[in-house]
């Protein structure tokens, strides 16, 4: 019995993974074993502020859980931008 899961070798990039569903579709993502790029940008629920811990917790989580992730706070909505988070 194969002990691959359905997501390795593939690189999965999920955005506002700091909280709620993006953080749950990261860590199942993980599960599967996707390498994850946690994105987020740390702004509160009415847009404001920079706050980095949320995405940098769940790249701590999936660590802890064997998983390969890393953290971006570039933002989706500025085309260079998101160009680096798909570098």
């Amino acid at each position: 019995m194969s002990t691959r899961k359905m997501l390795d070798g593939k690189v999965v990039i999920v955005t506002g993974a700091g909280r709620g569903i993006g953080r749950g579709m990261a860590m199942a993502f993980a599960d599967a074993g996707a390498k994850v790029v946690v994105n987020d940008l740390g702004a509160s629920a009415g847009g404001e502020g920079d706050d980095r811990s949320p995405a940098t917790e769940v790249v701590e989580e999936i660590s802890a859980a064997g998983g390969e992730a890393v953290a971006n706070f570039n933002s989706v909505a500025e085309w260079d931008s998101a160009h680096e988070i798909i570098q």
